[in-house]
């Protein structure tokens, strides 16, 4: 998904250094092919999980690659995006990349002959036996750059999801449980409103407010139905049980008060703040935000996953990519497999972030644990359903407005539904 989410950090590194940092090595000669140089980019801030442990992986391939370098250079994200064309299209290109995920992104790229296949070593070092398989559905593409299926052109450095954050100590005060099926979040939700509080944080100028939505849809549906949505499978009806249902229910809590309909222009940062502040109750939204929650939250809180669905939002976090025009390969396999070590992935968890290939057991943080054993609990059951913006280009703007008027009262659900439809169909490759 292209929204600010864990890239805040990197931004501003990038827009603080213009345009891109140096660390672990000097030089201006890297990328040579000689061997004694890895070129690395990525855009994780050094603060954050991935962050913090790209730089412990760093550290450990210089140790074990006695006489080679790595010159990694930090890049913004919405930079690599719009560069990373033309950047790979020619002889800078680096020896191993941080790239997004998706059809438009990381497919695109594969599709344009501009990424090396990775799939013999992806086999030969097992890494696809690390990864779950909707983790893998965004590492392949076939020869349309459509995921899922077809050669590996990326390699996951770790994973995301969407659960709840709920504020303990105010659910504490109006003598609220914490909710483990949908009945009990219906009714905490409804006691909060009979308070006077409005129980859910939401943003309906970005993406949260769509993907309350979209996970509404996802407790009626099964791994078909998604596959049919992400993966062009089948033909998508946004009047079918599930969308209608999501649609519906939505516009429901907005009428129930669930849902502030003064949250039509705010964004994900305003969301982020109503939680961090005390002022509301629960948020539903990434395990991204984790770490800034642990740092800046002067309360009791906790997750859990939505219940009573085998469905919720996520998939394999960004990609390690390593360019056709790449010099040096085979260092950049090397560094892959030292990220996907267990003691990078344990390090990763231990920071906040959720692992691919961690040992559980490494994990010493009660929240950190939370967090990685719900993501666990996901990937056993296949449930990452990936992105409600994600199968069209600019469906995440069509989103955006469409669910707005939800939120407002100015389209009925049956409209906001022939809405979708219509922009999918335009945009939706011919299969």
């Amino acid at each position: 998904m292209l929204t600010a989410r864990r890239r805040t950090a990197a931004l501003a590194a990038a827009a603080m250094s213009g345009v891109l940092l140096l660390a672990s090595c000097g030089g201006s000669d890297g990328g040579s092919g000689d061997g004694k140089t890895l070129r690395l980019w990525h855009y994780e801030g050094p603060e954050s999980a991935m962050g913090v442990a790209w730089e412990a992986a760093i550290e450990e391939f210089e140790k074990t690659h006695p006489g080679v370098k790595v010159k990694f250079e930090e890049k913004g994200f919405e930079q690599i995006q719009k560069t990373a064309p033309m950047v790979l299209n020619s002889s800078d290109a680096p020896d191993l990349m941080e790239y997004n995920k998706g059809n438009a992104t990381a497919g695109k790229l594969s599709q344009q002959g501009l990424l090396t296949d990775l799939t013999a070593e992806v086999t030969e070092r097992g890494w696809d036996k690390k990864l779950s398989a909707g983790v893998r559905t965004t590492s392949q593409y076939d020869a349309g750059g459509v995921m899922g299926s077809g050669k590996w052109y990326g390699v996951p450095n770790y994973a995301e999801y969407t659960l709840v954050y709920y504020n303990k100590d105010l659910f504490k005060k109006y003598g609220i449980e914490e909710p483990t099926t949908f009945g009990e979040l219906i009714a905490a939700m409804d006691k909060f409103v009979d308070e006077g509080v409005t129980p859910l944080a939401n943003a309906g100028a970005e993406y949260i407010a769509q993907q309350y939505l979209y996970q509404l849809a996802l407790s009626k549906a099964d791994r078909a139905w998604v596959d049919t949505y992400e993966l062009y499978k089948g033909r998508t009806d946004f009047h079918d049980a599930a969308w209608t249902y999501g649609a519906e229910t939505f516009a429901d809590w907005v009428d129930k008060g669930y849902l502030a309909k003064s949250t039509i222009g705010a964004k994900v940062e305003d969301a982020a703040v109503s939680f961090i502040s005390g002022k509301s109750p629960i948020l539903f939204s990434g395990s991204w935000w984790y770490g800034r929650f642990k740092a800046e939250a002067k309360f009791d809180w906790g997750t859990f996953l939505w219940p009573d669905t085998n469905l919720t939002l996520g998939s394999g976090g960004n990609l390690w990519v390593v360019p056709k025009a790449a010099k040096n390969k085979d260092l950049a396999y090397d560094f892959i497999d030292i990220t996907m070590s267990e003691k990078i992935q344990n390090l990763l968890g231990n920071k906040g972030g959720v692992p691919v290939a961690a040992d559980p057991a490494a994990i010493t943080d009660p929240q950190a644990k939370q967090l990685i054993a719900d993501f666990n609990s996901l990937s056993e059951k296949d449930g990452l359903a990936f992105y409600p913006d994600w199968p069209v280009p600019d469906f995440y703007n069509v989103l955006v407005s469409e669910t707005q008027k939800l939120i407002t009262g100015d389209a009925e659900p049956d409209a906001y539904l022939d809405a979708l439809q219509d922009a999918y169909d335009k945009g939706a490759p011919k299969r």
